[in-house]
Order: C-alpha cells, then structure tokens, then sequence
C-alpha cells in the first residue's frame, strides 16, 4: 500500500490525517514507509446517535480541527472502515475546505457493511468476520488489546 501511495503522490507533499484512536498504529507504520515527503497530523473523530420521539434516530459526527488544508493533499488514515458513514463525513467536510486532493487508506474494509456508497482509495485487506482486536484496534470496551503487535478475531461473545 505504501508502494501504491509513494506512486501515486510523487515527489509531493502528503498531509497523513491519522484518524484517533484505533488508526495511530497503522499510520506510525504506513508513514514509515512512505517515499513521498510526508507531513503527519491527528483528528479525533465521534459519532453519537440521538433520537427525538417521533423521528428517525440521526447520527451526529464530530471531529477536532484539521488547520488549513486548501491546496494540499490530504490522505486520510484509519486502521478500519465498517459501515463508511463517518469516514464519508469527513471527506465530505474536507471537500469544502479546497484541498487539492482528498484520498483515503484502511488497513481493514468491511466493505459488506457499508451503509453508504463509499469507497476506499487504499485498502489492506478485506474482512467479513467478527470483531477485531490488536494493532490499535480496540476490540473492547474497556480498551484492552490495543497493544497487541498482531490483529485477532474475537469469538462472538468473547473478550479477546
């Protein structure tokens, strides 16, 4: 993927947006193995549903700042995309801030729980098992596993 991407941006600048807080293990790595000159940042991103009586429940993202991001380009990073609707959001609301190029890169796609039509610039690999842990991801509430040098599948109704 490192290849692919190093290719793609050339000799350009390539601001990595590593989204918090399950892509920061897969950022450190793919950065590293990046040929094109690379600027790195962080964005914290929420998604909360609520639901009002009588209406669809609706889904609310938030995100931290980005800074100033017209003309450059913008790769963002996540260690897994599920159904795509943050993910989307995000890209979205980078489109209006001028960019010269928004692209992104997972190391997991679930791609057969998409909820919305999305599709990754970049992808790892595909995944339609049960959960996963390790390698940032967190496969638990309580955050355990996230330091796990590898990536697990979790037992349906297992803990790690």
């Amino acid at each position: 993927m490192a290849h692919q991407i190093s290719r793609d941006y050339g000799n350009e600048v390539v601001h990595a947006v590593g989204i918090l807080d399950d892509g920061f293990v897969f950022l450190a790595d793919l950065v590293r193995k990046l040929s094109c000159p690379v600027v790195c940042h962080f964005l914290k991103m929420e998604a909360a549903d609520t639901a009002e009586a009588g209406h669809q429940p609706r889904r609310n993202i938030m995100y931290g700042p980005v800074g100033d991001i017209s003309g450059k380009n913008i790769l963002l990073v996540d260690a897994l995309v599920d159904s795509g609707i943050t993910l989307d959001h995000l890209v979205q609301q980078m489109l209006f801030r001028k960019p010269k190029s928004v692209r992104t890169a997972a190391l997991v796609d679930r791609q057969e729980r998409r909820r919305v039509d999305f599709h990754l610039d970049y992808a790892g690999f595909q995944w339609s098992g049960n959960l996963l842990a390790g390698y940032g991801l967190e496969g638990s509430k309580d955050g355990l596993y996230r330091n796990l040098p590898y990536i697990a599948e979790i037992a349906p109704g297992g803990t790690g």
